[in-house]
């Protein structure tokens, strides 16, 4: 028998002054509660009751222990109740951490209307490009796009990651708008390292049946951030191949247009997702700010198979 149940059983034979009673009152039966209460005073080395036919009495000892043991119980009670409602209410830190295009121009914007709804959460936010452990870093949940194969962690799909390849209108109008894959050797393009891995983003660009392969160009000029790479394009520098999250203002705003229908990569763990350590019990603040995510999403026409970039009308469009 454990520790806090000969201690549940001690308590409950104090209250009750006999072993059938606590015996009852602890679903068990007597010899089970006089086996405790002797297991407790052959630890502590203290006679907690004096016992007689009759009789069952506390001694001073015993009862000097049992006010320490009482507030301990009910201390642990509260404790459990406190967590459980943390655990079950959407209240206490948040701590969020997101890549850096994603965190600016889709979770930014909805953090206001989320506090809003619910002002008994409190949010850290942390904004870098690197697949931070977030269990080592105790971070509850990840905004990324695509994500580590870590068992400790779910993975949520929020959305594809849609790439679309854009231009501004300027350089079209001075250099002319290329037709097939080949006719980019003679155009500028902006590329796009990685930061973790220093490698350059593939590029892909359809065949004249709108299929899209991977194909080597040369890049003209090369940033390691993607707002940058989009205002770079946006000015006029070149082409860039852009995730629909970072493409989309500058899209409606007519600064970029997009050349070709989107595209998205084939591999089954490309996208973005909502991560966060495995658990039995997913803490109510956690789960509500998925869920916002997910509605918040939606309303963008966004969700777990789609984005918006597939209504998303090009200069080149292979359908027609």
């Amino acid at each position: 028998m454990d520790k806090l149940r000969s201690l549940e059983i001690f308590i409950a034979t104090c209250d009750s002054g006999n072993f059938a009673a606590a015996a009852r009152t602890c679903n068990t039966d007597p010899s089970t509660v006089s086996k405790a209460i002797s297991r407790l005073e052959a630890q502590l080395g203290l006679t907690l009751f004096q016992r007689s036919t009759r009789q069952l009495r506390i001694t001073t000892a015993g009862q000097r222990y049992a006010d320490t043991v009482r507030k301990l119980l009910q201390d642990l009670d509260s404790c459990e109740d406190e967590l459980r409602h943390l655990n079950e209410s959407p209240c206490g830190t948040l701590r969020i951490n997101s890549a850096v295009c994603y965190g600016h121009l889709y979770l930014r914007p909805l953090l206001q209307a989320f506090c809003q709804r619910y002002p008994e959460i409190k949010l850290e936010i942390e904004i870098n490009d690197f697949h931070v452990d977030i269990i080592e870093n105790d971070i509850d949940v990840a905004l990324r796009t695509g994500f580590v194969k870590d068992s400790r962690l779910v993975a949520r799909r929020l959305s594809p990651m849609d790439f679309l390849t854009c231009v501004s209108p300027h350089y079209l109008e001075t250099h002319g708008t290329p037709r097939c894959a080949e006719d980019f050797k003679q155009h500028s393009w902006i590329g796009f390292r990685i930061k973790e891995t220093q490698q350059l983003q593939p590029i892909f660009l359809p065949n004249d049946k709108g299929e899209y392969l991977p194909y080597e160009l040369e890049r003209s000029h090369i940033t390691d951030d993607g707002e940058a790479m989009a205002h770079m394009c946006a000015d006029g520098l070149g082409f860039a191949q852009l995730p629909h999250f970072l493409a989309k203002q500058d899209l409606k705003s007519g600064a970029l247009v997009s050349l070709y229908p989107y595209f998205r990569p084939p591999q089954p763990d490309s996208g973005v997702f909502a991560i966060y350590p495995k658990r039995d019990y997913l803490p109510a603040k956690v789960r509500v700010f998925i869920e916002f995510m997910t509605s918040s999403l939606e309303a963008m026409g966004e969700s777990t198979h789609h984005t918006w970039a597939e209504n998303w009308v090009p200069i080149i469009d292979f359908s027609r």
